[in-house]
């Protein structure tokens, strides 16, 4: 479990968005959200796949009404899974470009323009005319007419760090913003392929994971990131950066901005995968008297500090930056997805043996991703199943096969040269409000309409009867806190919505307007199935209605033995059906 609560967004997405949210004070909005959203809503969807152990959509015969919602967090998987491998791609591209002697961004070179440097540049400065009169005049008629600056005169302006323009004009070949697409950059799509057919290879043939290997990929991002650390903290600059991050230079404005908030729940949404469905997904494979409290609070703690131990590790090294940039540490780079391949690589640059570190750090990159995918397609292939049972029971490998296929090819825009805005745009609607809509549904259709005591029945029958006190907090944050704080936060967010933008390119209209229609195609389902199930129930609408708000004839655990009193009269569920694929693990038959 310490293992799943390392991925990408631990230390790519979280600091980057403390980074764009104040520095230390957006840690106060990610903490209160940890504690009256994450966690509730974790220990929920973790107990809902354990007891029934069915996969994000047939988990909704809790309530037929809601199954929309199952569909909606699908969905919204798929479009985060299709530029999710696009940074993997990305990792792999700066991995490969690290097999050199000398890392290719640690100096200005061919590619670069006369803004690279590790120093502030000098623009104008005062010269002395032949004629003995003192003007003011740029750096470029300076050197064109061989005078020299007057000591003390010039005028400086921040430069770009090769890193960042290597990032910039070679890795991406950005363009000019989303209405100019370019060209395929053939390197990134390579590497995208190469992504997508490690995942498929490995969802092919099943993933063992051995008890050497589990312990690698849970121990060896922290060494990465310790070793980044002690550099980090090393480097002149380093306190001015880390002070940015917990001490007085945090901006505390900021919490009075909507998307502040919104960013604090989402960004704990997207590292716990909670309102994603892959939670549900995966938990569905645990036996049936796992203590699911216990994983709970461990995977949340973990995967929480865990991303506050990468900030130390980023931001000693923004600080770093700002100081030889001449710039301040809000302003040390332009926009946050590029943090990691920005501010890493420039860390990776000043270490001894630099490229040998890189491969390490860009292959921790690509290990963590890569682990977070296969939950990701996990999802889809489950909810596959779930649909077409039969199909998927002929034809598991090539459907999954097929998947990857077509995934690879949807995230064919994310590595043109206008990429980068496209996966901006995704992360920004889909991976924001999206999740939070299916966050608020979840919790109350379960919680207020299926019933929270019943739920907590539920629960108890897998861990054990536990006293009042226990379910106090839960009790609290499930019925009204953690609903009425979503809530709050969605409609502050959309009331207080402005157009996104990527380093400082405001987006069109036409890209805004399919931002939105990405997020309504996501969570139209939820109305269109519960009309569904309303017309297909019998009686009038208000009994239809409240037969939709009951629980499915086949709703309990999926084994008898577990089933008790509660549930001796359920319908047997179609054992060849109702189970999920078995590529995680060789067998996916509950315990």
């Amino acid at each position: 479990m310490v293992g799943y609560a390392v991925g990408l967004g631990n230390v790519w997405r979280f600091p980057y968005l403390t980074y764009t949210n104040g520095g230390g004070a957006f840690l106060i909005p990610y903490a209160i959200m940890l504690a009256l959203a994450g966690l509730p809503l974790f220990f929920l969807e973790c107990s809902l796949g354990q007891f029934a152990s069915l996969g994000p959509v047939s988990v909704w015969r809790i309530l037929p009404l809601f199954q929309g919602v199952g569909i909606t967090m699908v969905l919204i998987s798929i479009f985060v899974t299709i530029y999710y491998n696009v940074i993997i791609g990305y990792s792999l591209y700066y991995m490969f470009a690290s097999f050199q002697s000398e890392l290719p961004w640690k100096y200005c070179s061919s590619w670069s323009d006369r803004n690279c440097s590790r120093s502030p540049i000098v623009t104008h400065c005062n010269v002395n005319t032949e004629k003995g009169k003192i003007i003011h005049v740029n750096i470029s008629w300076v050197d064109a007419n061989n005078f020299t600056c007057i000591n003390g005169s010039e005028i400086y302006q921040a430069g770009q760090l090769p890193s960042e323009q290597y990032w910039d004009k070679v890795a991406l070949q950005r363009s000019s913003g989303i209405d100019e697409t370019g060209e395929i950059v053939w390197y990134l799509a390579l590497c995208l392929l190469l992504a997508w057919l490690i995942v498929g290879a490995a969802l092919f043939k099943g993933i063992k994971s051995s008890g050497k290997v589990v312990y690698f990929t849970a121990l060896f991002p922290y060494v990465v990131l310790l070793i980044l650390l002690i550099r980090g903290a090393t480097l002149e600059g380093a306190s001015k950066g880390i002070s940015y991050y917990i001490g007085a230079q945090s901006n505390f404005t900021k919490l009075r901005e909507a998307e502040v908030w919104k960013d604090a729940a989402t960004q704990i949404f997207y590292s716990l995968s909670v309102a994603w469905g892959g939670l549900v997904a995966l938990s569905s494979y645990n036996k049936f008297n796992n203590n699911c409290y216990s994983d709970a609070i461990v995977v949340c703690l973990t995967n929480c500090l865990t991303s506050v131990f990468a900030g130390f590790s980023i931001f000693s090294i923004l600080g770093h930056m700002a100081h030889i940039s001449g710039k301040e540490v809000s302003q040390v780079v332009k926009s946050g997805f590029d943090l990691a391949f920005i501010a890493y690589p420039e860390a990776l640059a000043q270490l001894p043996g630099g490229p040998f570190w890189s491969i390490l750090f860009f292959f921790m990159l690509l290990t963590l991703g890569l682990d977070s995918q296969f939950a990701s397609i996990e999802t889809i292939t489950t909810t596959i199943q779930d649909l077409f049972p039969n199909a998927m029971k002929k034809m598991r490998a090539p459907i999954t096969l097929g998947c990857c296929l077509v995934l690879f090819l949807l995230g064919l825009v994310c590595v043109t040269q206008a990429g980068i805005y496209w996966i901006q745009l995704i992360d920004h609607f889909c991976a924001g409000w999206g999740i939070l809509i299916a966050a608020i549904l979840e919790i109350v259709g379960i919680i207020w309409i299926y019933g929270g005591n019943r739920f907590i029945e539920d629960i108890e029958m897998m861990i054990g009867a536990k006293k009042w006190i226990f379910w106090l907090w839960w009790r609290a944050c499930w019925f009204v806190i953690t609903p009425v704080l979503l809530t709050a936060i969605l409609v502050w967010s959309l009331v207080k919505f402005h157009r996104p933008e990527y380093a400082q390119i405001p987006y069109p209209d036409w890209a805004v307007a399919l931002g939105w229609c990405m997020i309504i195609f996501c969570i139209i389902w939820i109305p269109i199935v519960a009309l569904i199930k309303i017309i297909q129930a019998e009686g009038s609408i208000l009994q239809r209605i409240i037969n939709c708000c009951r629980p499915a004839s086949n709703w309990g655990p999926y084994l008898e033995k577990h089933r008790g009193e509660r549930y001796k009269d359920m319908v047997e569920p179609e054992k060849e059906t109702d189970h999920e694929i078995p590529t995680i693990s060789g067998s996916r038959k509950p315990e």
